[in-house]
């Protein structure tokens, strides 16, 4: 590994996996399985220090730029604890109303803008006179 990656890996989250949270996957960590983007999730071996986080410690290790919306549906309610059983154990086909993941662009040129918007084209739309203030003893 090169001296910037290994850097990386020490200093930074956003990335992957740090150090530390290599070392704690590798101790106390048993791999539950990975999803179509690569992401891996693991749950905690033996007992919890913190009985705050529920009854058991769950996580993801992001196959590449950790962005929390690159995790699936079925994954996420794994990790939250509104399922106990992963989409790697079961037969888990998403719903027809369930769209493929699409990448957060909030801060990108091609995030959405809409019309009249300060970063945008075109004027506001103007305003359909629907709304009706609401005054007290009304």
């Amino acid at each position: 590994m090169a001296l910037k990656d290994t850097l990386l890996r020490i200093f930074t989250w956003w990335n992957g996996q740090t150090v530390s949270l290599a070392l704690i996957t590798a101790r106390s960590g048993q791999f539950v399985g990975t999803d179509e983007l690569g992401n891996k999730y693991y749950k905690a071996l033996g007992p919890l220090i913190d009985r705050s986080v529920g009854p058991e410690r769950r996580w993801v290790v992001y196959n590449g730029y950790a962005d929390a919306s690159r995790v699936p549906p079925g994954w996420r309610a794994w990790l939250c604890h509104n399922g106990d059983t992963p989409p790697s154990e079961e037969d888990y086909r998403p719903r027809e109303w369930q769209k493929p993941h699409e990448e957060n662009l909030t801060g990108t040129a091609a995030a959405y803008r809409p019309k009249g918007s300060q970063l945008s084209w075109g004027a506001r739309p103007a305003a359909t006179g629907d709304y009706v203030p609401w005054t007290p003893g009304e």
